[in-house]
């Protein structure tokens, strides 16, 4: 019996104590009870959002109070709105600026930001991501689904233009020559053909003329064709025009001057006659170019030559005609890489009928390699490329997305075709990949961050 009132005496002074220490009743049932549970954690006594795994005390000395498990009221306001409005589980907090941290209760960082919950269901180990549908709209996530299409890629190049090389005609004397007569044709000159050009005398075109026609007005062999074959070829060899040759045989008289005309249409590059001067056999009297057909000589770069081929459409523009765009295809891809600047000439062959595009005269080509067949493809913002390592984010459905490596091909027109890696039909990320990626490779970070902290504990 003593010992019964000894000790309720003990119980009595303790509690008195306690309520005389300013507890309340609910808080002097806790302390009674404390020493049958385990706290879960401890939290800041004055109500402000700190919490402690073990004991502690805040800045004035107080003890932080203990929080249990079936401390229904203690625990409501304990617990942060995220854990108190939701009805799942939460397995940690990790850090809210994505280091590899993570606590068994609420939390702030040297930042004084709240760490983040992870609730049941968002830590799977199939390698996707989930979010929940709130985070999901709040970053902007859209999905897509993969389809077949047409890649357009279009490879630009500069260039400039060239004359056709087929069409450039030069007049310059077979024999010695001398010139008599010159045309008011000068440089810059358009010229159509079989306009004269200028008057030419020479021994030896006179002495061959003179000969052709003794052959074909002799008596004995002028109707012979055969033998006055053999007279004409000489006159041919010379280089005498046709209708020259033709108007002797029917007049059946040699010129004293030869008239030499323009053998096509064209612009005059190149005037070297003047009356009176003496043409050497092979000088160049006069050089004139049909710009009807134009070439650009464009400079494409080694990386896309790939993409070149002959027949190619290409659309060319010239700086001097802004808005204006001339219409051509690549005719040859030069064999030969330029070793200083890597690239390749390629020429394409453009009409020019109305002249306006001039030899040496700036111009960008853009060239269309466009492949008619389909191919399964994706959006440009939808692919993650650390440039060793290439990704897309597959939508599974229920917020939960996987990180899936594939093998890309050509791009062009916001689309890049994917050979390897995806199937048709299936939804990818367009939008929001960045933010997808962080949380994936934070849940990787962390799961290595807890494996790690599992390997030392052993």
């Amino acid at each position: 019996m003593k010992t019964l009132r000894l000790l309720t005496a003990v119980a009595l002074g303790s509690g008195l104590g306690l309520i005389a220490e300013g507890y309340s009743n609910g808080e002097f049932a806790a302390r009674a009870s404390a020493a049958d549970r385990t706290p879960l954690y401890y939290r800041d006594p004055s109500g402000a959002p700190l919490w402690s795994s073990g004991p502690n005390k805040d800045d004035r000395g107080r003890d932080y109070l203990p929080v249990y498990d079936d401390d229904r009221t203690t625990a409501s306001q304990a617990k942060p709105p995220q854990q108190a409005l939701s009805s799942r589980k939460i397995l940690y907090y990790r850090n809210p600026m994505g280091l590899p941290d993570t606590s068994p209760m609420p939390k702030k960082d040297s930042m004084g930001m709240d760490y983040i919950p992870v609730y049941e269901g968002e830590d799977t180990d199939d390698g996707t991501v989930r979010l929940s549908p709130g985070k999901i709209q709040r970053t902007g996530v859209k999905s897509e689904p993969v389809e077949r299409r047409a890649i357009r890629v279009s490879v630009k190049a500069p260039g400039t233009i060239q004359l056709d090389e087929r069409r450039v005609s030069v007049i310059a004397m077979r024999a010695e020559s001398f010139v008599q007569k010159v045309a008011d044709v000068t440089t810059g000159t358009r010229v159509k053909a079989g306009q004269p050009l200028m008057d030419i005398y020479s021994s030896a075109v006179a002495s061959a003329a003179a000969e052709y026609l003794a052959t074909i007005t002799s008596k004995v062999v002028g109707g012979v064709e055969m033998y006055g074959r053999g007279s004409r070829q000489r006159l041919v060899n010379l280089d005498v025009p046709e209708p020259v040759i033709a108007e002797m045989e029917r007049t059946r008289t040699a010129p004293v001057t030869i008239g030499w005309s323009a053998p096509r249409d064209g612009i005059v590059l190149e005037r070297n006659a003047v009356e009176g001067m003496r043409a050497n056999p092979g000088d160049v009297l006069f050089r004139i170019a049909d710009t009807s057909m134009v070439w650009a000589l464009v400079d494409v770069a080694e990386r896309d030559l790939g993409t070149i081929a002959v027949g190619q459409s290409v659309a060319v523009r010239a700086r001097s005609f802004p808005g204006r765009t001339f219409t051509g295809k690549i005719a040859i891809v030069y064999p030969q890489v330029n070793r200083d600047t890597r690239t390749v000439r390629v020429r394409i062959e453009l009409a020019n009928p109305d002249a306006m595009l001039l030899p040496d005269m700036y111009v960008d080509a853009d060239i269309d390699t466009a492949d008619a067949a389909p191919v399964l493809a994706v959006p440009d913002s939808s692919v993650l490329d650390t440039g060793s390592r290439q990704a897309v984010l597959v939508d599974k459905g229920e917020g939960r997305f996987e990180p899936r490596q594939v093998t890309l091909g050509r791009r062009g027109g916001g689309y890049i075709e994917v050979r390897e890696g995806l199937a048709d039909g299936e939804a990818v990320v367009t939008s929001a990949t960045f933010l997808i990626d962080a949380e994936s490779n934070l849940k990787a970070a962390l799961k290595g961050f807890d494996a790690g902290a599992m390997g030392d504990r052993k």
